[in-house]
């Protein structure tokens, strides 16, 4: 399992980025893929996520009506459009996967330690 996200960068607050998070070595049809953040002296956390089955989304409230998360089976990859950027997104973003784990909206609430498979990280920086 590989997982190779990029698309950071630094834009003004109000702008938009599109994070990409590449797959391989497993199929997206079969694990749920998450979308993670950190932030310098915060814990990490679970930002979006979506299903493997059904490719039902959710999102931490935070990011709720300005990120959208999707997938592109034939690609293997998942995107995460970021709109509307506020400082407070500043992070380093990092995919990730777990087989076991269920995609649901309690997303917010998920533990980095019980996920398996991480991506490397990607900067997103965020000026007022």
């Amino acid at each position: 399992v590989q997982l190779q996200a990029s698309g950071g960068g630094s834009v003004h607050a109000g702008g938009s980025l599109r994070l990409s998070c590449q797959a391989s070595g497993f199929s997206l049809d079969y694990y749920p893929m998450i979308w993670f953040r950190q932030a310098p002296g915060k814990e990490r956390e679970g930002v979006s996520c979506i299903s493997s089955n059904d490719g039902s989304t959710y999102y931490t409230d935070s990011v709720k009506g300005r990120f959208t998360i999707s997938r592109d089976r034939a690609k293997n990859t998942v995107y995460l459009q970021m709109d509307s950027l506020k400082p407070e997104d500043a992070a380093v973003y990092y995919c990730a996967t777990d087989f076991e784990w269920p995609c649901n909206d309690r997303i917010a609430t998920v533990k980095d330690y019980a996920i398996d498979y991480w991506g490397t990280g990607t900067q997103v920086t965020v000026s007022s």
